[in-house]
Formats: structure tokens, C-alpha cells, sequence
């Protein structure tokens, strides 16, 4: 089973605006400084902040809750919530393996907040994969057919 788009979209949704709140209102208090995911995906494409915000939008509303809903769901291991735990993992470890050596802070943030910088995302993703998890795996509530209700009324 995996879930519905429509729920993944709003898991990403809900999601990318938690991160972005914790990205720049959050982690000044643990490292002195915003987490500016726009500015470094500005930096590392040559577009605009207000480009680099889009585009962090775009992933984390539109690709990240695709990828997750139609590739990754199916095989993580757990609840919907846990699915969504490791899905935030796996794009933290993207995110920290992958694209902040383009930005020039090295591998696991080591010439750009070290230890910290890596614990703080870290946890900023799970986040975000617990909320895309937790409401994308769970179908939305609807009244029960009233079927067998009506069918113990006739007999």
C-alpha cells in the first residue's frame, strides 16, 4: 500500500513550512545563524534568493512527497509516521553527503558549523519526514457505509 498523492502533497506542504520556520527562526538559537536554504541553493545554481525559495518550496511540496509517496514509501520499514521519520533521514544524509559540498561547506557541514550544524538539520529533517509520513500514510477519515446498518434494520 502506499498513500494517496493528495495526502502527500499536504504532508509536504504542512512539512516544508515547519523546516522553513525551523531553518530561519530556529537554528539562530542553536548556531548563531539561520539555516538559509534558499541562499545556498541560490549560490550553488546562480539564481536569485527568491529562486533559491522557490525552489526549495518545489522540493520539499511538490518532488520530495512524490518521491516519497511513489518510490521510497513502500519500502521503509515502520508506522507512516516512522516512514516519514526515515524518509527525512534519507534526505538529510542527501542533503549532508550531496549538496552542502556544493556549497562549499563540506562534507557532514565540516567547514560551515560542524557538529552542530549536522545534529540541528538532522532533527529539522526527521521533522519534516515525521510530518510528510504521518499525514501522508493516513487516510482521511470518512462516515462508514451505512450498509450493514441498513441491513440489520430489514431483517
Amino acid at each position: 500500500m502506499r498513500p494517496g498523492i493528495g495526502r502527500s502533497l499536504l504532508g509536504g506542504l504542512i512539512g516544508t513550512i515547519v523546516i522553513t520556520a525551523l531553518f530561519y527562526w530556529v537554528a539562530p538559537l542553536f548556531l548563531g545563524h539561520p539555516m538559509d536554504i534558499a541562499g545556498m541553493l541560490a549560490s550553488v545554481l546562480g539564481v536569485s534568493w527568491g529562486v533559491g525559495m522557490l525552489i526549495h518550496w518545489f522540493d520539499g511540496v511538490i518532488l520530495f512527497p512524490f518521491l516519497f509517496a511513489l518510490v521510497f514509501y513502500a519500502g521503509l520499514p515502520g508506522s507512516p509516521a516512522w516512514k516519514g521519520f526515515f524518509w527525512g533521514a534519507i534526505l538529510w544524509l542527501i542533503a549532508e553527503v550531496g549538496f552542502l559540498p556544493l556549497t562549499g561547506a563540506g562534507v557532514f557541514a565540516s567547514r560551515a558549523g560542524g557538529f552542530w550544524a549536522v545534529v540541528v538539520a538532522f532533527v529539522f529533517h526527521a521533522v519534516y519526514g515525521w510530518i510528510e509520513g504521518g499525514i501522508a500514510g493516513h487516510p482521511i477519515p470518512t462516515e462508514e457505509p451505512r450498509t450493514t446498518e441498513l441491513h440489520h434494520q430489514a431483517h
